[in-house]
């Protein structure tokens, strides 16, 4: 007898009947919605009220043991000394070679007691990072699970349910706190651009978490959203996502399609002072040469039609490609997130991008001008307020 192919969250038997599509696909093992009725309104209620997302497939790491800190410095780019107990990190972390394995972020709970979060199996890497170090790491993905809560009225409903903790609770802060007698870890996290806040708790509880919260919002309702929403946002925000913006440096053969931190605009998540850490030589000799053949950047363009998978010409030589383009919702224009060559990563350049479209199942190709601007194409003020 074959069992199923996907594995079901804790939080399935919640958002299954809610899930009017019944479209679903594969995050890590696990089915995740694709979309629950229609990603425009999805959309709207990130933007507009309060949306949750399931993201228990995402890999959780438990970090522990007295070398917990200097195991997370040898292997992220950052200095984990700069994050004190009670705070997050986002970062990259990479190879030898300097280039991006994944990105993802850090909690720190204590002195010597961590999280890692990030979308892709990890373990291998990390514990040949860890070789002569005290430090104990566990797969903890099964134990947790996750909902992302965000939207403006995310907070509101935290506070309704109880959790008055998340009303002094700064941009990447966490707290272990109590709704009602549940266990629950509350950090100000997420990847919509947007007020949000991101709970874990563990998966026998993921049940009644939801239950509470929705008791909680009463006839406001939260609004399940799917990844097509969600990429909406992200994309918005400027947020990278790897297998989009970047593939796993370990899986990788072409050299020329891994890329740096520098491409990607991380500059600022690479902090020379601290001592030793996987790639900083190859990194610090990028940063000391003549600078990323590819830089990231955001494109604007006229018209509707994202331009996906777009190929971008100067004239008549390629300098680049869309990652991912949408029709944003807020900014009412087709924009895209692009590595482009360098020289033409100048914000107020204008490139030529082929965009392809169906009409009664033609393949067709617009031209249309592009402009570069910067990749973070929003910043709403209650993000970090």
């Amino acid at each position: 007898m074959i069992g199923p192919v996907l594995e079901k969250t804790p939080f399935h038997e919640i958002l299954a009947p809610l899930n009017h599509t019944e479209e679903w696909e594969r995050w890590q093992g696990y089915a995740t919605a694709t979309r629950f009725y229609n990603e425009g309104q999805e959309y709207a209620a990130i933007r507009n009220s309060v949306t949750a997302y399931d993201i228990t497939p995402m890999l959780k790491y438990r970090i522990e043991g007295p070398d917990a800190a200097r195991f997370i410095n040898r292997l992220i780019t950052r200095d984990i000394d700069r994050c004190r107990p009670g705070r997050c990190f986002y970062t990259p972390w990479c190879n030898g070679a300097g280039h991006i394995i994944e990105d993802g972020t850090v909690f720190r709970f204590t002195e010597t007691e961590f999280q890692i979060n990030c979308a892709e199996h990890n373990l291998t890497w990390f514990l040949a990072t860890a070789e002569g170090l005290d430090v104990r790491i566990e797969d903890a993905t099964e134990e947790i699970a996750a909902l992302s809560l965000q939207g403006p009225l995310a907070r509101d409903l935290l506070l309704r349910a109880g959790i008055t903790e998340v009303e002094d609770l700064r941009y990447f802060g966490l707290v272990r706190t109590q709704l009602q007698d549940l266990p629950v870890t509350v950090t100000r996290t997420g990847f919509t651009g947007d007020l949000g806040y991101e709970l874990w708790v563990r998966s026998e509880d993921a049940v009644a978490l939801w239950k509470r919260l929705e008791a909680a919002a009463g006839s406001r309702g939260i609004t399940p959203i799917g990844s097509i929403a969600l990429n909406i946002a992200r994309v918005e925000a400027g947020h990278i996502q790897v297998h989009s913006e970047y593939p796993d440096a370990r899986t990788t053969v072409d050299l020329s399609e891994k890329r740096s931190p520098f491409e990607l605009g991380l500059s600022w998540a690479i902090d020379f002072r601290k001592d030793h850490f996987n790639g900083r030589r190859a990194l610090l000799a990028q940063k000391e040469g003549a600078g990323p053949r590819l830089r990231l950047v955001g494109l604007e363009l006229p018209g509707r039609r994202p331009a996906v998978d777009s190929v971008l010409y100067s004239g008549k030589r390629a300098v680049g490609e869309t990652t991912a383009a949408i029709w944003s919702p807020l900014l009412k224009k087709s924009i895209a997130l692009a590595l482009v060559e360098a020289p033409w990563a100048i914000n107020g350049t204008k490139l030529q991008a082929e965009v392809h479209f169906r009409r009664e199942l033609r393949l067709l190709r617009s031209d249309e001008v592009a402009r570069v601007v910067p990749h973070r194409f929003i910043d709403l003020p209650r993000r970090q307020a």
